[in-house]
């Protein structure tokens, strides 16, 4: 039930059209548009910025005061206390789990971790130098083709094993897409190691000697998931709802949500921090870079600072940096010349008034780019870990979509083409 309402005055109606208001438990309030349709009108939002396209119990966030919440708890509690697995069940269910319930998630999703033996066949199809983005796009899609048990999108329990496989697969099929490209052999998941942990035995062991994943390095990389994990109506989530709302399987609609992902000015960040980095190439460069960022005349950026929804600061990047500087230590990689350069232009970062006034802080892409960097994965893995981290917020809300009323997304537009005119005779 609305709260409020707003009166709108257009220009050749008679009367005032009276619109709905409502409240979230958070932000702004929102004017519900669709009775504008009745009369003849739309509302005209390129790119969606000031339009809430659903109702979500998933996410919040304040980009002015720097807020993000997965379920009422802020990011900062939760990738302190918490771990990649119960964030994952805080996403699906709305509410922490009991160690009771913790314990069986966790062991549902480990013995969901194999793929389907045929599934490695696929990868004889690509080229050893395809994109691994490429690879995963194909791939999460392909899994409707092995696991047609579970794709009636009105059940809830079929939705609810969807969510366990991807979760659990997404890692998997992850590692694979690396070890294709440098042509080793892939590693099987062990179910004896936590989440991360096991990623980076599927990404670094070989069958010559065990691997043994440094705890530091495994803590670091689930902090990676924890905080990437979802990020409310960004461009992939909306595009898996908006996929979903045809109907869609779960498969093909997470794999339009990588589609997205993989383009530069959403999931590509923390991979354009490491190539801005090579490109600087030296510490005495420094200067000319910085100069030309803050030259209105250059199409130079310092990418990694800064952040299109968070107009204070990003609340992940706090937590990041910490664990980034636990990592460098950990592998004794300071003095590693593009890491020397990624902390120098922290520090200016942090100091200079012309970025501390325009509050263009380092934010998460810069820190988890430079922690990726050191473990040793190279850069074409940096967005098929952010689209690992980020399947459970896309099955999250591609469940929600699928859990309450719902119709296709169809959006409008401003027609600028040609009247109606007649074929020219011959």
């Amino acid at each position: 039930m609305a709260d409020k309402k707003a009166r709108l005055t257009v220009d050749g109606l008679d009367e005032a059209i009276e619109l709905p208001v409502y409240s979230g438990t958070e932000g702004p309030d929102v004017i519900d548009v669709r009775p504008l349709t009745g009369k003849g009108l739309f509302t005209y939002d390129p790119g969606f910025v000031s339009t809430a396209a659903c109702e979500s119990k998933i996410t919040y966030i304040d980009g002015d005061l720097g807020i993000l919440l997965h379920g009422g708890y802020p990011i900062e509690q939760l990738a302190d206390k918490s771990d990649y697995l119960e964030v994952c069940y805080l996403l699906l269910n709305g509410e922490l789990p009991t160690e009771a319930q913790k314990k069986e998630f966790i062991h549902i999703i480990k013995n969901h971790t194999m793929v389907h033996e045929q599934m490695s066949h696929f990868f004889n199809g690509f080229r050893r130098d395809a994109h691994p983005m490429a690879i995963m796009v194909a791939c999460v899609g392909a899994l409707s083709a092995f696991y047609h048990d579970s794709l009636d999108i009105n059940d809830a329990h079929h939705r609810e094993v969807c969510a366990f496989r991807l979760i659990a697969k997404m890692p998997t099929l992850a590692a694979m897409s690396y070890k294709y490209s440098i042509g080793q052999p892939f590693m099987y998941p062990r179910n004896d190691l936590g989440y991360a942990e096991n990623f980076l035995h599927m990404m670094f062991g070989t069958p010559c000697e065990e691997y043994k994943p440094n705890p530091v390095l495994a803590k670091a990389m689930d902090r990676i998931f924890v905080l990437h994990a979802d990020h409310e109506q960004n461009a992939s989530t909306s595009t898996v709802r908006l996929a979903g709302s045809s109907g869609a399987n779960p498969f093909a609609c997470i794999s339009s949500g990588i589609a997205a992902l993989w383009g530069p000015a959403h999931g590509g960040a923390n991979e354009a921090v490491l190539t801005m980095l090579e490109e600087i190439g030296d510490e005495a460069m420094i200067p000319e870079f910085v100069a030309r960022a803050k030259d209105p005349e250059d199409p130079f950026r310092l990418m990694g600072f800064g952040h299109r929804v968070y107009r204070n600061f990003d609340p992940r990047a706090k937590v990041m940096k910490a664990t980034c500087d636990q990592v460098l230590k950990e592998l004794g990689v300071e003095n590693e010349p593009l890491l020397k350069i990624a902390k120098r232009l922290e520090q200016i970062a942090l100091e200079d008034p012309y970025f501390v006034e325009r509050k263009l802080y380092p934010n998460v892409d810069f820190y988890s780019g430079i922690i990726l960097k050191a473990i040793g994965i190279p850069t074409s893995m940096f967005t098929v870990i952010f689209a690992l981290s980020r399947t459970i917020g896309w099955i999250s809300h591609w469940s929600e979509f699928h859990s309450s009323p719902n119709r296709i997304g169809r959006p409008r537009q401003l027609y600028t083409g040609p009247k109606k005119r007649n074929y020219p005779l011959l």
